[in-house]
């Protein structure tokens, strides 16, 4: 598991959007840039530059998961039968931190990670620390004893701008079922993503 070293509202700044929906994400009030030259005048973006900053979106998006890992998914999107942007975004949402982060276990996917890797998370009544697990259909994610008491996971589950997505079932206030693999259509983004620009990127 690798740790972000940069400040994780960088990326918002940097892509001009507020990628994971936060009230105090900084581009809620400067939309430019960070660093000394944010705020030149943008030129026209190539076809590699649109590609390179979808990845990079998406990417952040989980986690600012590492490109060894990102791009290891996409080749496993890309020899599985049907859409290879479609099967890429059910990929990265069969992860158990983007899950633990979808039931609202955890207020951003990096503390849904930290939660994790503590050992505070079950799956299937198993203990696991490992972020990057598979999640399977039917596979039951459940809080541990002590995390039901943690002041993070108590925050995260009143989040208003947050709502739990239907693949996601509820059963009580610590425990999800995985119902089935969603569609790039059925993911709450707060933002557009564009998965086909990253599979662009990677088929060149």
């Amino acid at each position: 598991m690798s740790k972000r070293k940069s400040a994780k509202h960088k990326l918002d700044r940097r892509m001009g959007e507020n990628i994971w929906g936060r009230p105090n994400s900084p581009v809620n009030k400067r939309s430019y840039g960070p660093g000394q030259h944010g705020q030149r005048r943008k030129s026209k973006v190539s076809d590699f530059g649109l590609q390179l900053r979808a990845k990079q979106k998406l990417k952040g998006y989980y986690g600012d998961v590492t490109e060894k890992q990102f791009k290891s998914t996409y080749q496993e999107a890309a020899r599985i039968k049907g859409d290879t942007s479609q099967n890429l975004i059910g990929l990265l949402e069969q992860r158990l931190d983007m899950i633990v982060y979808r039931a609202k276990f955890a207020p951003t996917i990096f503390a849904a990670r930290q939660i994790v890797n503590h050992g505070h998370i079950k799956v299937n009544g198993v203990k696991c620390n490992i972020p990057s697990r598979r999640c399977f259909v039917g596979d039951v994610i459940s809080l541990g004893d002590k995390a039901k008491e943690m002041a993070l996971v108590i925050e995260a589950q009143s989040l208003p701008e947050r709502e739990i997505p239907d693949y996601v079932s509820v059963d009580g206030d610590d425990k999800v079922t995985f119902t089935r693999v969603p569609t790039l259509d059925e993911v709450p983004y707060p933002v557009k993503m564009e998965p086909n620009l990253v599979v662009e990127f990677y088929s060149r």
